[in-house]
């Protein structure tokens, strides 16, 4: 797929994404809470992972209409993690895509709040799903569940936190929890709600999600001391008192592994990739400036 049209599907896809995001918590009430969630929420973002959700539940043969439910909850339980990682408590960071991170426009305790409620509408609204057979909406929920908890994203979170990761092994196991998991929960929840159960399908989506997850940290790490806090919308140089896939390895050979991962990721996505979307997707993650 050349890139000019790589790039319009991708906008095309996180426009109807955004287009759907907007329509959410209309009913409720002007409150600070809903004020606070619809701040981080609406504030854009790559919209990747409920993206991949979408293309993997067409890929498995599910009109993608059908799954804007689940993309919809990823991104609401990803941006809850955006907000609780920016809290003094966990990475103190006071700028998030381009303006100030909830706490510092809600309080701390407004932050905290909109996250869980993010998180708990998530589920609102993958278990209200009724457009897919009642099955596959449950086998999607739990691969989702499952990957954003304690399992995956929370797990990798705390031990990040912890700082325990100090060689290029247990970076990457630490980045497959943290960054991949959730990727992959969406991945595998789109081949899930069209119904496929065929393990090496579902197999091949989670390599693919974890390679590119992987190779997205790396390239944070890279653009931590390469760009500007102007071009990514928040801190650089926050992670200088952290071990990172730069302090371990230098510029040039995070690129390098940054590239490996790549080349994996799409070989383990071919069987389903017909169009070329994902290694698209996979080699425009690897040079990203943002």
């Amino acid at each position: 797929m050349q890139r000019a049209e790589f790039d319009a599907r991708l906008d095309a896809l996180a426009a109807e994404v955004n287009a759907a995001l907007d329509k959410l918590f209309r009913e409720d009430c002007d409150t600070a809470l809903y004020e606070s969630m619809r701040y981080s929420l609406a504030a854009g973002g790559k919209r990747l992972r409920p993206v991949l959700l979408l293309k993997f539940a067409e890929a498995g043969g599910l009109e993608r209409g059908r799954a804007m439910d689940f993309a919809c909850a990823i991104e609401l339980i990803h941006t809850y993690s955006l907000i609780h990682d920016d809290l003094p408590c966990m990475d103190d960071d006071d700028l998030r895509r381009g303006r100030p991170s909830n706490h510092i426009v809600y309080g701390y305790a407004g932050a905290m709040l909109a996250g869980d409620a993010l998180l708990n509408a998530a589920f609102e609204l993958m278990l209200g799903c009724r457009s897919v057979p009642p099955e596959d909406v449950l086998a999607a929920a739990a691969s989702i569940a499952e990957s954003s908890g304690r399992r995956g994203m929370i797990l990798g979170q705390s031990l990040d936190l912890a700082d325990a990761a100090d060689d290029p092994a247990a970076r990457e196991r630490l980045s497959s929890l943290k960054t991949s998991a959730i990727i992959s929960g969406a991945c595998r929840a789109g081949l899930l709600l069209a119904g496929v159960r065929d393990e090496k399908l579902i197999s091949a989506a989670g390599i693919y999600a974890e390679n590119i997850g992987i190779a997205f940290q790396i390239r944070d790490d890279v653009l931590d001391v390469t760009s500007n806090s102007e071009t990514l919308g928040k801190p650089v140089g926050s992670d200088t008192e952290k071990t990172t896939f730069v302090s371990l390895l230098g510029i040039e050979n995070a690129q390098k592994r940054i590239d490996e991962l790549t080349d994996a990721a799409i070989s383990a996505v071919e069987p389903l990739d017909g169009e070329g979307f994902f290694s698209s997707l996979a080699k425009m993650l690897a040079g990203r400036r943002f």
